[in-house]
Protein backbone atom coordinates (compact mmCIF):
# COMPACT_ATOMS: atom_id res chain seq x y z
CA UNK A 1 0.00 0.00 0.00
CA UNK A 2 1.79 3.50 -1.03
CA UNK A 3 1.59 5.38 2.02
CA UNK A 4 3.61 8.22 1.03
CA UNK A 5 2.95 11.88 1.60
CA UNK A 6 0.99 12.60 -2.03
CA UNK A 7 -1.41 9.87 -1.75
CA UNK A 8 -4.90 9.82 0.22
CA UNK A 9 -4.15 6.95 1.96
CA UNK A 10 -5.20 7.29 5.95
CA UNK A 11 -1.50 6.75 6.88
CA UNK A 12 0.46 9.06 4.84
CA UNK A 13 1.62 12.01 6.18
CA UNK A 14 1.08 15.57 5.39
CA UNK A 15 3.75 17.24 3.21
CA UNK A 16 4.51 20.00 5.78
CA UNK A 17 5.30 16.93 8.41
CA UNK A 18 8.10 15.41 5.81
CA UNK A 19 9.51 18.47 4.33
CA UNK A 20 10.60 19.55 7.88
CA UNK A 21 11.87 16.31 9.12
CA UNK A 22 13.54 15.70 5.29
CA UNK A 23 15.77 18.71 5.94
CA UNK A 24 17.13 17.92 8.81
CA UNK A 25 17.42 13.52 8.98
CA UNK A 26 20.30 13.18 10.88
CA UNK A 27 18.94 15.46 13.77
CA UNK A 28 17.61 13.64 16.68
CA UNK A 29 15.39 16.56 17.90
CA UNK A 30 13.85 16.56 14.47
CA UNK A 31 13.18 12.63 14.77
CA UNK A 32 11.31 13.45 18.05
CA UNK A 33 9.24 16.33 16.39
CA UNK A 34 8.06 14.57 13.61
CA UNK A 35 7.39 11.56 15.35
CA UNK A 36 5.26 13.25 18.11
CA UNK A 37 3.66 15.06 14.68
CA UNK A 38 2.64 12.20 13.13
CA UNK A 39 1.19 10.45 16.20
CA UNK A 40 -1.30 13.14 16.73
CA UNK A 41 -2.40 13.49 12.97
CA UNK A 42 -2.42 9.56 13.40
CA UNK A 43 -4.91 9.84 16.30
CA UNK A 44 -6.73 12.77 15.05
CA UNK A 45 -7.28 10.43 12.01
CA UNK A 46 -8.63 7.28 14.02
CA UNK A 47 -11.13 9.69 15.80
CA UNK A 48 -12.51 11.09 12.20
CA UNK A 49 -11.68 8.46 9.81
CA UNK A 50 -11.62 5.19 11.68
CA UNK A 51 -13.71 3.11 9.34
CA UNK A 52 -10.49 3.28 6.85
CA UNK A 53 -8.09 2.24 9.93
CA UNK A 54 -10.90 -0.52 10.77
CA UNK A 55 -10.67 -1.73 6.83
CA UNK A 56 -7.06 -1.44 6.71
CA UNK A 57 -6.92 -4.31 9.97
CA UNK A 58 -9.34 -6.40 8.11
CA UNK A 59 -7.75 -6.93 4.99
CA UNK A 60 -4.31 -7.45 7.02
CA UNK A 61 -6.24 -10.04 9.25
CA UNK A 62 -6.56 -12.13 5.88
CA UNK A 63 -3.07 -11.16 3.98
CA UNK A 64 -0.25 -10.06 4.09
CA UNK A 65 -0.33 -5.92 3.55
CA UNK A 66 3.32 -3.86 3.29
CA UNK A 67 3.39 -0.38 3.78
CA UNK A 68 5.20 1.49 1.10
CA UNK A 69 6.95 4.32 0.82
CA UNK A 70 10.37 5.99 -0.47
CA UNK A 71 12.66 5.33 2.27
CA UNK A 72 15.31 4.64 2.97
CA UNK A 73 16.86 7.64 0.77
CA UNK A 74 19.94 9.69 0.41
CA UNK A 75 18.08 12.12 2.32
CA UNK A 76 16.56 9.59 5.02
CA UNK A 77 18.59 6.34 5.07
CA UNK A 78 17.43 4.99 8.03
CA UNK A 79 13.91 3.03 7.67
CA UNK A 80 13.39 2.73 11.24
CA UNK A 81 13.54 6.62 11.00
CA UNK A 82 10.00 6.09 8.20
CA UNK A 83 6.38 6.75 8.91
CA UNK A 84 5.91 3.97 7.89
CA UNK A 85 7.52 2.33 11.23
CA UNK A 86 5.51 4.71 13.11
CA UNK A 87 2.30 3.71 11.22
CA UNK A 88 2.80 0.09 11.91
CA UNK A 89 3.33 0.97 16.01
CA UNK A 90 0.28 2.44 15.38
CA UNK A 91 -1.92 -0.24 14.45
CA UNK A 92 -0.17 -2.86 16.76
CA UNK A 93 -1.38 -1.02 19.72
CA UNK A 94 -4.92 -0.43 17.94
CA UNK A 95 -5.03 -3.25 16.64
CA UNK A 96 -3.55 -5.94 19.28
CA UNK A 97 -4.50 -9.60 17.09
CA UNK A 98 -2.68 -7.90 14.16
CA UNK A 99 0.85 -9.60 13.11
CA UNK A 100 2.47 -6.54 12.86
CA UNK A 101 6.39 -7.17 12.14
CA UNK A 102 8.78 -3.49 12.67
CA UNK A 103 11.57 -3.09 10.42
CA UNK A 104 14.94 -4.76 11.90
Amino acid sequence: MDTRKHTKHVLRPTPELVEAFLGRTDDDTAWRAFAKAYRALLDARYRTERAAFDALAARARNESVYLGCNCPTAKNPDVRRCHTTLALAFMKERYADLDVQLPQ
